[in-house]
């Protein structure tokens, strides 16, 4: 426990309690500290509430209570802290919910609930932070819907879903999120996601009942990276990922049951780096990969169903870097791609 009389330090601007494994109760004196701007009790393993009075520290930018593995709750009086630009409540594993009153943190630009398991929803209330630019919610397990309300967070430009695996579906409104800039995502993707004009990086990894993508993906122009990995019941790419023509960067991993690619993935002439590890389904490439010329590494392992490589491979003379690896059924490499490797 710590002391009542540290109300008398009102001047203190930074208090860090990180594992103070032992501490159980914050004093209520905590209130009085109004030039607090920081306050870290991360990895604090026996705090079971946090005090009212939190909502009294009014200068107050960031509060870390990550790791607080027996907090339950947070106060509700937490929405008086205006001035709170970023909230870490990761790993808080004990934590089944978050107060409505969150609306008033208007300020707020980073929210880190990462690996909360035990959070079951997210209060719709949360459309009032119009400042919020990143919401990581990474290994939420027990999130079985998102609010519609998550469509009006504008400012957004980071949203991290990967690991919430009790989702099935993300609500179309956050095709209203134009600035997203980073996606990582999860089982089902609505057609409203090609609203995402802004968007340069989209993560989809590990989704493993996910059975196709949206032709919509297509109107991603500004997409400079994808990486669709682990999903195995994806069959197919659609042919309109051939107008995402600022990627740069293109995983597509451990799709064991992807058969083919489709010819439009010539047209992506900035591409750089292809990487199709794993896919062991896929019988051919097509011809048209020729055209990549923009591309210095290709990455090729583990196609058991691979049997030739096309001869337009050959065009790439940019290339710097192939891999090709556990192609058990490939016969024969050009002898331009034989030079390629004594290089």
């Amino acid at each position: 426990m710590l002391p009542n009389e540290m109300e008398y330090m009102t001047s203190l601007k930074i208090l860090n309690l990180q594992y103070c494994i032992r501490l159980r109760l914050l004093p209520t004196s905590i209130g009085s500290l109004h030039s607090l701007k920081v306050l870290n009790v991360k990895n604090c393993q026996s705090l079971i509430s946090l005090p009212n009075e939190l909502g009294n520290l009014i200068s107050l930018t960031t509060l870390n209570i990550s790791w607080c593995s027996s907090l339950t709750s947070l106060p509700n009086e937490l929405d008086n802290v205006t001035s709170l630009t970023t909230l870490n409540i990761s790993w808080c594993l004990s934590l089944t919910s978050l107060p409505n009153e969150l609306d008033n943190l208007t300020s707020l630009t980073i929210l880190n609930i990462r690996r909360c398991s035990s959070l079951t929803s997210l209060p719709n209330e949360l459309d009032n932070l119009t400042s919020l630019t990143t919401l990581n919610m990474k290994g939420c397990s027990s999130l079985t819907s998102l609010p519609n309300e998550l469509g009006n967070l504008t400012s957004l430009t980071t949203l991290n879903m990967k690991g919430c695996s009790s989702l099935s579906l993300l609500p179309n409104e956050l095709g209203n999120l134009i600035s997203l800039t980073y996606c990582s995502s999860l089982t089902s993707l609505p057609n409203e996601l090609g609203n995402l004009t802004s968007l340069t990086t989209l993560n989809i990894r590990r989704c493993s009942s996910l059975t196709s993508l949206p032709n919509e993906l297509g109107n991603l122009t500004y997409l400079t990276t994808l990486k669709i990995e682990e999903c195995s019941s994806l069959t197919s790419l659609p042919n309109e990922l051939g107008n995402l023509t600022s990627l740069i960067t293109l995983n597509i991993e451990r799709w064991s049951s992807l058969t083919s690619l489709p010819n439009e993935l010539g047209n992506l002439t900035s591409l750089t780096t292809l990487n199709m590890e794993e896919c062991s389904s896929l019988t051919s490439l097509p011809n048209e990969l020729g055209n990549l010329t923009s591309l210095t590494t290709l990455k090729m392992e583990g196609y058991s169903s691979l049997t030739s490589l096309p001869n337009e491979l050959d065009n790439l003379t940019s290339l710097s870097y192939i891999n090709i690896k556990r192609c058990s059924s490939l016969i024969s490499l050009s002898k331009k791609m034989v030079i390629t490797f004594l290089e």
